[in-house]
């Protein structure tokens, strides 16, 4: 079995992905930031640090990352600013697409096979009412994270144009258990059951579960397969389906009001205004709000179907948000365990 360089492993699709690999038979080597994210991402999984090889660095340092990377088989470049917040803009632009320029190079100068990059199906929005392939053209996205995403993409593209055995995945937007820092999704739904999220857009997105994309990274770290983009398990679901699921897992009635997405689009842009001088977060957020307006589908006859119903994976979100301490069992009603 290889041994496999992972970016972002701390994160959620990335320790995911380090658990997927590891049932894989393959040894990790971890680059980290800090040693101690290493036990609270692993951990809930089933791991414990000293399954991995942990090497402290930053992406955005392309000497380290070298250093880091030489002597292994192959590379998952999972590290990514997942975030709709202003604040996080300046960070985002050097982790997303320097740090994706400097991964990839040194994943091309030490041989390795596969290198599997982590984009998004938001790096292909707006599709212009095609399905989500990944053969469509790099997305013009009019937000910050979807366009450093869409960079970053770009830079991928071009090392499989020049024939380096480049994978890009595509995840969807991506909800399930044990998310060690609260991501974009998860907080989304806490949000919602918390009652602050009163006013909803019309449209929607396509969701999946990170267990199924932590299994197509695993599936992927096969060599000699050349350049190749796959879409991550999804389904499209709307924005009332969304609602309609959370009341079935919690028993609650959730009131909410839908508004077309042109109307609530400014309101968008005036907390993304806003957040950069407050210091809290604000749970209304410009990034959701174009997601849903992009409406980006899935045709269901080609993209791989999840393993899970989505209630199943709604329901394991909301159980280990109420588990970990982030939802109340009143919050959490009947999807807390008795």
């Amino acid at each position: 079995m290889a041994l496999v360089f992972v970016t972002g492993g701390t994160g959620f699709i990335g320790s995911h992905s380090v658990a997927a690999l590891h049932r894989a038979g393959h040894r990790i080597r971890l680059l980290a930031r800090r040693e101690s994210a290493v036990r609270p991402a692993l951990e809930p999984l089933g791991l414990h640090p000293a399954d991995v090889d942990v090497v402290l660095g930053d992406i955005t340092d392309a000497t380290t990352v070298t250093r880091a990377m030489t002597g292994c088989d192959a590379v998952l470049h999972a590290a990514s600013i997942y975030s709709f917040d202003s604040r996080a803009h300046r960070r985002m632009q050097s982790v997303n697409v320097d740090g994706t320029e400097n991964v990839l190079a040194a994943a091309r100068w030490i041989g390795a096979d596969p290198i599997v990059h982590v984009s998004s199906f938001a790096a292909l929005i707006p599709t212009r009412g095609r399905p989500l392939d990944g053969n469509l053209p790099v997305g013009k996205p009019r937000e910050r994270y979807m366009a450093t995403k869409a960079e970053a993409e770009l830079i991928a593209r071009q090392h499989q144009s020049d024939g380096a055995p480049v994978t890009i995945t595509y995840p969807m937007a991506t909800l399930g258990p044990h998310d060690p820092h609260l991501g974009d999704q998860s907080a989304r739904l806490r949000s919602l059951l918390l009652g602050r999220l009163p006013i909803w857009p019309t449209g929607g997105y396509p969701l999946g579960d990170v267990r199924d994309v932590a299994e197509l990274h695993a599936d992927a770290m096969r060599p000699g397969q050349g350049p190749r983009r796959l879409l991550a398990p999804g389904r499209y679901v709307s924005t009332s389906d969304y609602l309609r699921t959370a009341r079935f897992v919690t028993g609650h009635r959730l009131p909410a009001v839908f508004l077309p997405t042109p109307a609530v689009l400014p309101v968008g842009l005036l907390t993304l205004a806003l957040q950069r001088i407050c210091p809290w977060h604000i749970p209304v957020e410009y990034g959701a709000i174009y997601a849903c307006h992009c409406d980006a589908r899935l045709d269901e006859r080609t993209a791989p179907a999840p393993s899970r119903p989505f209630a199943e994976t709604m329901l394991d979100t909301v159980r280990w948000l109420h588990e970990s301490g982030h939802l109340t069992r009143r919050a959490a009603g009947r999807a807390a365990p008795a």
